[in-house]
């Protein structure tokens, strides 16, 4: 155990919750625009009308909301994956669920152009959900059975399937410049309107937190579990509901976008160990310090213009993926 892990959970938390609400106030701080404390102050609790405080309201709030939400919940939706295949190297990204999730909004927007925000969230809850289960169909009807290296494998094969399915279909039917405004995975254009799927995703979050024990057991070993009279097939039935919404949510908000629910699930283990009471509500905390953090740099490094986020994400996540193959699937040893 390090020193990290010996410091209480709720302090832990608590520090974590103060990083949170900073990171939050850089977000709404710094951008294009030049703002101050002041307009900050005023946006939030005054019915100032200036330029100011219409750019906080309208372009930046929903924005930084947008990313704390997409944070944690692509973040929680590894650490289950995680935790209920234990595979070390699963992340929604990685194993088809943002990939199919993209696509089913592709075919949303062909078909369906007037759609609303909800209808396009549950297309890519489906979508989620199908290239979740294509992808273990295929890892686990391989010769000698399903291991973390082939469901990485098929995850990878299955995702660039339906990725360049999607965009197929988009230049096929024409849209492809409608989907972009999806798919660039990043956070430009978020308004409020995008912010409706936000009780969907507190209602995933805090059904992961309660099941956060049985998860401990599950990740340890399912006969364990069943030992213990866990209804193990009800419960991962749960928990791959929750982690379809947590992964078409993030989706419809900000398009495909992997790594994040590959990293932040191993830094959360090596500050409070392997107990998933404690890994999934830290996940949530640094999951959305790390998109925001994140988000605030990509618009920025060059403002005016915008760093696209999945560049961003991608510099990081590809070393910390290949560092964690070559550890054998631990980042902290």
């Amino acid at each position: 155990m390090s020193r990290i892990q010996k410091i209480p959970l709720s302090i832990q938390l608590f520090i974590a919750s103060a990083v949170l609400l900073l990171t939050m106030f850089f977000g709404v701080s710094f951008g294009a625009a030049d703002t101050s404390l002041s307009n900050v102050w005023h946006a939030i609790w005054s019915d100032n009308s200036s330029e100011h405080a219409s750019i906080l309201r309208e372009i930046r709030f929903p924005r930084v909301i947008a990313a704390v939400i997409v944070g944690a919940a692509l973040a929680v939706a590894g650490a289950i994956m995680q935790g209920m295949t234990r595979n070390p190297l699963a992340d929604p990204g990685l194993l088809g669920l943002t990939a199919g999730a993209n696509l089913m909004l592709t075919v949303a927007i062909i078909f369906l152009p007037s759609l609303n925000y909800i209808p396009i969230m549950l297309a890519c809850f489906l979508g989620a959900a199908i290239g979740m289960v294509l992808v273990y169909s295929v890892g686990a009807s391989s010769k000698g059975g399903m291991s973390p290296l082939k469901l990485v494998l098929a995850g990878s094969a299955i995702s660039m399937f339906l990725q360049a399915l999607a965009e197929g279909l988009g230049i096929l039917f024409k849209v492809s410049k409608d989907v972009s405004m999806w798919t660039a995975g990043g956070l430009i254009g978020v308004t409020w309107q995008a912010l409706v799927v936000v009780p969907f995703v507190i209602v995933a979050l805090l059904l992961s937190i309660g099941f956060s024990r049985q998860l401990t057991i599950l990740s340890l070993n399912e006969e364990v579990a069943v030992g213990l009279g866990q209804k193990t097939f009800l419960i991962k039935t749960i928990l791959f509901v929750v982690v379809v919404v947590l992964a078409g949510t993030a989706v419809a908000i900000v398009g495909n976008l992997a790594f994040i629910g590959l990293m932040i699930p191993h830094i959360v283990r090596g500050l409070v160990g392997a107990d998933y009471r404690a890994i999934i509500p830290m996940s949530i905390l640094v999951g959305a310090i790390f998109m925001v953090s994140v988000d605030v740099i990509g618009r920025t490094l060059y403002a005016p213009f915008e760093t696209p986020i999945v560049a961003l994400v991608s510099v990081i996540g590809l070393p910390f993926f290949l560092l964690l193959i070559r550890r054998g699937g631990r980042f902290f040893a």
